[in-house]
């Protein structure tokens, strides 16, 4: 093997072994709370360097988003309480996903649930973890297009109302701040730059 070729391989090794050395190895699983939709864990691990740590998380089972467009310049948000940060909030329609349910499914309910709309055409946008540090959520995020109105049916303790917004007037509003709701900001900005 000649020289450049073996320098080649030594980085590749070493890059291989460096991602091996940010692995943070499982001592103990310590469960702190099960509720109705969320858990919480803080558990024992073993840092890289040999040292132990506790990481504490929330393990939570996936939810869906839908930016929906009821026409081709105009999207419905849903305003509601949202008592953590004592605030009422201009969100898209979302909400976790249920038992054996698949996101695209969690995606439609959600939208009939909270809007009352249905979409003859629904895209996917994107998959994130909105929190990686602290949950385990994975957030799936969609489009609705061709939208028709019904009847929305909240879930019982949910309380909301909903807003037709021109989409500029919607980024003007992620822009300046009015909307704070990261998954409708990244929804927002996403379907600007993409679609």
């Amino acid at each position: 093997m000649d020289t450049k070729n073996g320098k080649i391989v030594s980085l590749i090794t070493l890059l291989y072994r460096l991602r091996g050395f940010m692995i943070e190895k499982l001592i103990k699983k310590n469960s702190i709370y099960k509720g109705r939709v969320l858990e919480f864990w803080c558990d024992d691990v073993t840092l890289p360097n040999g040292a132990t740590a506790k990481r504490e998380y929330v393990v939570h089972p996936g939810a869906c988003a839908v930016l929906p467009f009821v026409d081709d310049s105009n999207i419905v948000l849903v305003k509601q309480f949202r008592y953590v940060i004592n605030q009422i909030t201009y969100e898209i329609p979302a909400g976790k996903i249920d038992v054996e349910e698949t996101p695209l499914k969690c995606a439609v309910r959600e939208l009939k649930e909270e809007t009352g709309y249905q979409a003859k055409k629904l895209d996917k946008m994107m998959s994130l973890y909105p929190s990686s540090a602290f949950s385990t959520e994975l957030l799936h995020i969609f489009v609705a297009f061709d939208l028709q109105k019904g009847m929305n049916k909240p879930d019982e303790d949910e309380f909301v109302t909903t807003e037709i917004i021109n989409f500029n007037d919607a980024l003007k509003m992620v822009k300046s701040g009015k909307i704070t709701d990261s998954k409708t900001i990244i929804a927002i900005l996403n379907f600007s730059i993409d679609y």
